[in-house]
Parts: C-alpha cells; sequence; structure tokens
C-alpha cells in the first residue's frame, strides 16, 4: 500500500510533463511552504487560543495581532510592488524567505513566554507572504506545453493543502509531546528543506527580460501595463472573499469557545472547531478540483455569484447561529473563495500580455493577502456574539459586492478603484516599453540635425 500510494503521488506530480518543465520541483516548494504555514498554526494556537480563558486568550490574541498585523497590514501593500522589481535571483529571494522563517521559529521556541514572540511572528508572516508573491511570479515560468495557468494553480493549490494536513497533524502530536515550542523547531526544520527545494527549481525562472509590470491605475505610467475592468472586478470579489475567510478563521475560534465555554470540555471546543476547519479545506479542496475541470466562460460574472452566495449563507449565519451554520458557512466560503481565485488566474491568464502576466500574479496575491488580513482583525475585534459578528461582516461583504457590480457596470463608489477603464486595455508590449525607454533616455535632436 505504501508502495502503491508513493507511485500513485509520482504521477501526479509528473502528469503533463510537470518534471520536465519544471513545475514539479516548484510544487515541491509549495508544498513545504504550505506544511509550514500549517505547523507555524498549530504550534501559535496551541498558546493564544486555547492555553488560557477566554477572556485571557482574546486578549493575548488581541495584543498579538496590534503587534503582528497591524504592522502586516501596513507592510501587505508594499511587498508585492518591491518583490515585481525582483529581475534576478528569485530562486534565492525563495530560499531565503524560507531559512529566514526557520530562523525566526527558532526564535520564538526559544522565546515562547516572552515579547520576542510577537516580532518574530511578524517577521515570519511577512517572508510567508513574500514567499506567496514570488511563487505567483515563477509559475508561469514553469508551465508545461498544454497546460494553462488556472490548471496549475489549482493544482499547486490542491498539493499544498494536502501537505498542510499531513504536517498540521505531524505538527499535532510534536506539540502534545513537546509543547508548542517543539512544534516550532519542527517549523524550523521543515524550513530548511523547504530552502534546498527552492533552489533546485530549474534556473529558467529567472530569464525576466521583457517583463511588463503591471499597475491598478486606469492611466498608469507608459512602461507599465493597466489592468482591465474585468480583472479589477475580479480583484474587487476575491478580495471580499479573502475578507470573509480571514474573518471566519479568527471568529470562529472565539465565538466558539465563547458559546460552549459552560457546557464543553478544551478537548470538546476543539473537536468543535475542527469541524469548521474541516469544512473549509474540504471547501476549499472541491473548489479547486471544479475549478481546475471547469471552463469559466465570463470569469467575472463567476465571481460575482460566488460572492452574492457567500454574502447569502453569512446572513444565514446570523439569523440562525450555530457551529452547524458555521461548518456550512464556511464550507460555502471556501467554495466560493477557490472558484473566485480560478476565474482570477483565469483572467490574468487572458486579459494581460504574456509579459505582464507575472507581475499580475505577485499583485494580485498581495491584495488577496491583505484582505485575509483585514477580515482577520475584524473577527478579533467584534463581540463573540453570532448574530453581531456576522451581521456586521455581512454588511461589509453587502458593500463590497455593490462595489464589485458597480465596477463591472464601469461606475465605483470609491473614486479611481473602479471600472472607469478599459474592459481589456491594449498590451504594452515589450517593444513599446524599449522605445519609451528609448525615448527617455536619449537627448532629443536638434533641429538642424533632425532632417539628415
Amino acid at each position: 500500500m505504501p508502495g502503491r500510494g508513493a507511485r500513485a503521488f509520482r504521477r501526479a506530480l509528473h502528469a503533463d510533463g510537470a518534471d520536465r518543465s519544471g513545475l514539479a520541483a516548484l510544487t515541491w516548494a509549495v508544498m513545504l511552504n504550505y506544511a509550514t504555514d500549517a505547523t507555524m498554526a498549530v504550534a501559535l494556537a496551541n498558546t493564544l487560543f486555547f492555553s488560557a480563558a477566554t477572556g485571557e486568550s482574546k486578549g493575548k490574541v488581541a495584543l498579538y495581532l496590534l503587534i503582528t498585523v497591524a504592522p502586516f497590514a501596513v507592510i501587505a501593500p508594499v511587498i508585492g510592488p518591491a518583490l515585481d522589481r525582483v529581475q534576478r535571483g528569485r530562486r534565492i529571494a525563495l530560499a531565503l524567505s524560507c531559512l529566514g522563517q526557520g530562523l525566526l521559529s527558532v526564535v520564538m521556541a526559544l522565546h515562547f513566554d516572552d515579547w520576542l514572540l510577537y516580532p518574530a511572528a511578524l517577521g515570519t508572516m511577512v517572508l510567508s507572504k513574500s514567499f506567496t508573491v514570488l511563487k505567483a511570479a515563477v509559475s508561469p515560468r514553469v508551465l508545461p506545453a498544454g497546460v494553462t495557468l488556472v490548471k496549475t494553480n489549482a493544482r499547486l493549490t490542491v498539493f499544498g493543502l494536502a501537505a498542510s494536513g499531513v504536517f498540521g497533524a505531524l505538527a499535532a502530536g510534536f506539540a502534545a509531546v513537546f509543547n508548542s515550542p517543539g512544534a516550532l523547531w519542527f517549523t524550523a526544520a521543515l524550513c530548511v528543506v523547504d530552502a534546498v527545494l527552492c533552489l533546485k527549481i530549474p534556473s529558467w525562472v529567472e530569464v525576466t527580460e521583457g517583463e511588463v509590470p503591471t499597475s491598478l491605475r486606469a492611466d498608469p505610467a507608459k512602461t507599465r501595463q493597466p489592468m482591465g475592468r474585468q480583472l479589477v472586478v475580479t480583484l474587487w470579489g476575491n478580495g471580499m472573499l479573502r475578507v470573509l475567510t480571514g474573518f471566519l478563521t479568527l471568529f470562529a475560534a472565539f465565538v466558539i469557545k465563547a458559546q460552549t465555554e459552560h457546557n464543553a470540555s478544551a478537548v470538546q471546543q476543539v473537536l468543535l472547531l475542527g469541524v469548521v476547519g474541516a469544512a473549509a479545506g474540504a471547501g476549499n479542496f472541491v473548489g479547486n478540483g471544479i475549478g481546475a475541470r471547469t471552463h469559466f466562460g465570463k470569469p467575472d460574472q463567476v465571481v460575482i455569484s460566488c460572492l452574492a452566495g457567500a454574502l447569502g449563507m453569512t446572513v444565514l449565519a446570523a439569523v440562525l447561529p450555530g457551529v452547524p451554520t458555521v461548518a456550512l458557512l464556511a464550507l460555502v466560503a471556501a467554495v466560493c473563495s477557490a472558484l473566485a481565485k480560478v476565474s482570477l488566474d483565469a483572467t490574468i491568464q487572458d486579459d494581460l500580455p504574456e509579459e505582464s502576466r507575472a507581475s499580475g500574479f505577485g499583485r494580485s496575491e498581495t491584495i488577496l493577502q491583505f484582505g485575509w488580513v483585514l477580515g482577520g482583525a475584524i473577527g478579533v475585534l467584534l463581540p463573540a456574539e453570532y448574530w453581531i459578528g456576522f451581521t456586521a461582516i455581512g454588511v461589509v461583504i453587502g458593500i463590497g459586492l455593490a462595489q464589485t457590480v458597480m465596477t463591472h457596470r464601469g461606475r465605483s463608489l470609491i473614486p479611481g478603484f473602479g471600472g472607469n477603464r478599459s474592459v481589456r486595455p491594449d498590451a504594452i508590449t515589450r517593444r513599446d516599453r524599449r522605445q519609451e525607454s528609448d525615448t527617455v533616455q536619449r537627448p532629443p535632436m536638434s533641429p538642424g540635425r533632425e532632417g539628415g
């Protein structure tokens, strides 16, 4: 059985020529990155959520977010544009981000009960999201022949989720035997292995000559490729769905613990939260599986439909509170988020020229990460009452849905961030960029020489 399982995994990993294109090597690195995120979550959740009484636990998480998430919310919009300028050494940058996470995991393991935990956690978050942005920029360079970016990204996500489940369970075992620092030492070891795997990605991912960076502005500089209305629609929809999933991740832990504190043991509380987490994981698998096998002719409308469906389930969770409703919302939100992400990938592939796709993926990942951080912060700040939390996030998602629909129609609630732009702007080619560069660098000719 183990031998057959290993052969089946190898076939899936190398399918469609992924071993020759370099996608298999990138998949290994992405799997270990998902695994380190999962093991880190297990280590921190053990102390932040379940080691204290409800009020104390929420205070600890609020402090954690104040020192880590708040600065990260400021840093997150800067990560994408900064990494967008990395023209050489992307494999080394990926490896360094992994080694940095490993080093900070050691710091957290040694200082788990003092203030150094928080800046180390902030650094880990920044490096993890940097890996995600760099991965998005590298992915278009390792596509097998005949395989789309949509299918590739869905495949990376499915492999990553499988790895996070396996290694998250192992980290839980380390935490049970050696407490949270044990899980952090395990995380550090995985980070070192991941750094080695990053360096095994083929060298052709470094070839970035001729890339044209993207811009969210409707009228950017002539050397940047503007994003069209359809792409901005999918970005708004995906960003709001990430706000919802980030909210659920933290709010569900608090509300389940607060509502079951007097009639359930700590183990039962963890099991109830595990039901919600399992529903979200299953929804992610289902959504990515559907997205990898389905062609959406109008991805912007798919995103709007997903956001509307998630909003409907949020309203139901506010009206009918309880763990079953939260689990159902987690399932629906995960499916909708996965389908919306697949639609975003398809839009980037169709609406941006080849030389701008890597930049487009990097910028979009930054926006999605920022949305998750915003949702998580809302989940901590609100009272642990079902109807209050889901009513509040429902209002936020409703406003986001209105903005997404108005952007689709060419208008906007927020000036400058909507759809007052071309549906698909003309591509800025490499030749256009070179000509613009020549115009800037070369001095103008004198009138006497212009005629020959």
